[in-house]
């Protein structure tokens, strides 16, 4: 009966495939009916892995019934097969649609998208999306939730780790690069391309308080200017989907926020591809108050929020509101084409089983290749905090002390939302360093759990993960770890987050190493050994004694499959690391929200070091940052000259070129991230004290200088207006270079 049924399938749509899309799907519209309709607008669960409690239920009768648009979270060939066969016995053997939360790699595991986006290395993060999507689509997916371009400025929302951070400009490079990456020419001719989907649109990374699915307010002008570049960037690349956020927006909760899914996405922006919800993102309207079922899936499709993910509401209710009039068969005709369309373009028409070949998925995965590339894109995510005395490089001949609780942890060492990882395949750092120099002699202790607090340490080890809680005591444990700490040369300590202490529903409101674990550090710094700090992160962490008296501070973020061998690759100098923070270090959680693009007040601090009365600022601590944006050291050392113009003024006509040389003064050869940032000194509306233009990654040999060029033109000094009309307005701009934010020259330039 399945071999029949895929044989008629394929007797149907051969003579149609000549015709365009449009036709195609004309066609097939009017032969279905309106409950055949809102069935290609349910998105059901395949249980793989959730984000909710509601799991979908009956599936597979639903997709006999074509009540049933797509799957997520069912991967495999044989899987993804069987459920396409479902789909071919329903009455118009509709192919279904199959998606998954392919967020930072697939089997092979990528850094978390935080630590990808300090490489600040645009080809590396489009390669790791094409990898991605090679892998996923070898597995049966043809869609993935991702990228993630929400701007975050709260380091205690735990969603920052997915983040590319808190920069419209690197994050709008980043979320271009990762669709580019994952659909490739976006034509879908090959099957080893996926249909991606710019998330969370919008906003959802300015939640009030750093809390998880919380209220979003802002002015427009400020969306404009800092919060939606990433989304449009994305949507410029081509992207072929885009998901509604939790948030609500000038307090209508995106999901039924009709300026936002139609005004903007749509008319102002020219979005032709396909709208969704997030997970029951319909349903949860209700506690925000604006009706019950039927009223707020209503208001979900007529806002245009083509498909609902798990709730269900269209399913149940939709039909009701066309005969009670709330809802027209126009509305719903236009997102069920979407969805049709969505598919058409991958190619599930012509060949519902496309993604599912066996071979593929004995092949292309987690293979010698991708494991390779994952441990370079590690490497080179990797941001150089601190390194007094050039303690780093580690000597081959050092006896080492590897100490703390995530060092030989493999359930820890992929981060948040790697839900297609086999945890087994992790390199640890334990690991990686034995496979390191052969004449390392290494000695490990555990040294403290996570927590100490048996309740936080369960909390910390959600999706099936474990922290590897160790029952002995905290005194027993650090007593065991000082005893192995004295045996050393040098110690290194891997301290910080477990793997879901960041991500979704992993808010913090102290965004400190736990304080057992810094109990364990002060007793290793107290044993007069030189100390590395290995800090495991998905964010931004307040690290002020840390800095203060550890001797190296080397911020891994979540490294992802091939960590363990990477981290050894930096410590012992086989790569020099490179990486630039993508997000603000503040000193304390009372600095935040802090980040670089900040506004004078009309009082701001003069920047001498002391409090200031009656001047924008605190009394128990200064404004700036322990780390600025884009801070990362080297083994090596530059140097930069002041920047300099082939010009003094710019107009609409003639760009100007920005010039600054940059010398590697140090003992080994590196690669440097050299930025440049631009101020309107005078403005019809206030703006940043920077904004970061352009960067340039560039490789120096020691005791090379190289020269590094950037165009600027009139649509590097635009900004939105009250109006929200974009333009550039005449007068004086400062333009900035240098290795971060805070360590800059300039030189100025005349708009006219």
């Amino acid at each position: 009966m399945k071999k029949l049924a895929v044989l008629l399938w394929f007797a149907v749509p051969v003579l149609v495939f000549g015709q365009d899309k449009d036709k195609f799907i004309n066609d097939l519209m009017r032969k279905m009916t309106l409950e055949e309709k809102i069935g290609q607008l349910n998105l059901v669960t395949g249980g793989e892995a959730t984000t909710g409690s509601a799991v979908s239920t009956d599936v597979e009768k639903k997709i006999r019934s074509g009540q049933v648009g797509g799957i997520f979270s069912l991967s495999g060939p044989a899987k993804v097969r069987r459920a396409q066969e479902l789909a071919m016995q329903s009455r118009l053997k509709i192919p279904l649609l199959f998606g998954m939360d392919v967020i930072h790699g697939y089997r092979t595991v990528f850094p978390v998208p935080l630590g990808l986006a300090a490489s600040w290395d645009m080809n590396l993060i489009e390669r790791s999306a094409a990898i991605a999507a090679e892998e996923a689509t070898a597995d049966g997916i043809a869609w993935t939730f991702s990228p993630m371009v929400d701007i975050c400025r709260d380091p205690r929302w735990g969603r920052i780790a997915e983040s590319s951070g808190e920069d419209p400009y690197l994050g709008a490079k980043i979320g271009a690069a990762m669709v580019r990456g994952y659909q490739g020419d976006g034509s879908f001719k090959e099957n080893s391309t996926m249909m991606a989907c710019v998330k969370h649109f919008a906003l959802y990374g300015a939640s009030e308080g750093g809390r998880d699915y919380n209220t979003t307010d802002m002015s427009r002008i400020r969306m404009y200017n800092e919060y939606l570049p990433p989304y449009k960037a994305a949507i410029d690349a081509g992207a072929g989907s885009v998901m509604a956020s939790f948030n609500e927006i000038d307090g209508i909760p995106a999901t039924a926020n009709r300026w936002l899914l139609t005004d903007l996405l749509r008319k102002e922006w020219g979005f032709k591809g396909l709208t969704v919800s997030d997970y029951t993102g319909v349903n949860e309207m209700i506690a925000h108050g604006l009706g019950d079922l039927q009223a707020v899936s209503a208001k979900a499709i007529r806002a245009g929020t083509d498909m609902d993910m798990v709730g269900e509401g269209y399913l149940n209710t939709l039909g009701k509101s066309v005969k009670e009039g709330k809802v027209t068969v126009a509305e719903i005709d236009a997102a069920c084409r979407r969805v049709l369309a969505a598919k058409y373009d991958l190619g599930l028409f012509k060949d519902p089983f496309k993604y599912c070949s066996e071979e593929r998925a004995a092949s292309r995965i987690y293979t010698e290749k991708t494991r390779a590339f994952a441990r370079e894109a590690a490497a080179k995510s990797f941001v150089l905090l601190k390194n007094k005395n050039r303690v780093l490089p580690l000597k081959p001949n050092q006896k080492v002390a590897v100490i703390g609780p995530l060092v030989n942890n493999k359930e820890n060492m992929g981060g948040t939302w790697a839900v297609s990882e086999d945890r087994n395949n992790s390199v640890t750092l334990l690991e990686g360093l034995r496979n390191g120099p052969a004449k390392a002699e290494i000695f490990t202790a555990r040294g403290a759990n996570i927590y100490s607090d048996p309740q936080m340490d369960a909390n910390a080890a959600l999706f099936g993960k474990t922290t590897g809680r160790d029952s002995r005591s905290d005194r027993e444990m650090l007593d065991e770890a000082v005893a192995v700490a004295r045996k050393a040369d040098v110690i290194v300590a891997a301290l910080g987050e477990s793997a879901e202490m960041t991500g979704e529903a992993s808010s913090r409101t102290q965004i400190n190493i736990p304080d057992n674990q810094v109990e364990l550090l002060k007793a290793l710094v107290a044993t007069g050994k030189p100390v590395v700090l290995v800090l495991f992160t998905g964010r931004p962490l307040t690290l002020t004694w840390e800095n203060d008296n550890v001797d190296a501070l080397l911020n891994i973020w979540f490294a992802g499959s091939e960590a363990g061998n990477a981290v050894a690759d930096v410590l012992y100098g086989k790569v020099n690391p490179s990486g630039k923070l993508p997000v603000t270090f503040p000193r304390n959680e009372g600095q935040i929200p802090l980040y670089y693009a900040m506004k004078n007040t009309g009082r701001p601090h003069s920047g001498n070091p002391g409090f200031e009365k009656f001047r924008s600022n605190y009394l128990d601590a200064p404004n700036t940052p322990l780390y600025p944006f884009g801070y990362g050291l080297s083994y090596t050392t530059f140097r930069y000259s002041a920047p300099v113009t082939d010009r003094a003024v710019i107009t609409a006509k003639e760009p100007v070129t920005v010039t600054v040389n940059v010398s590697n003064t140090g003992d080994y050869d590196g690669e440097e991230i050299v930025q440049l940032y631009i101020r309107d000194v005078e403005g019809s509306v206030t703006r940043p004290v920077k904004e970061l233009k352009d960067f340039k990654k560039v490789f120096i040999r020691k005791g090379e200088t190289v020269k590094v060029s950037f165009t600027l033109d009139v649509s590097d000094l635009s900004y939105y207006y009250s109006d929200l009309k974009l333009q550039a307005e005449k007068g004086i701009y400062e333009i900035m270079t240098g290795p971060d934010s805070a360590e800059t020259e300039m030189v100025k330039l005349e708009l006219r």
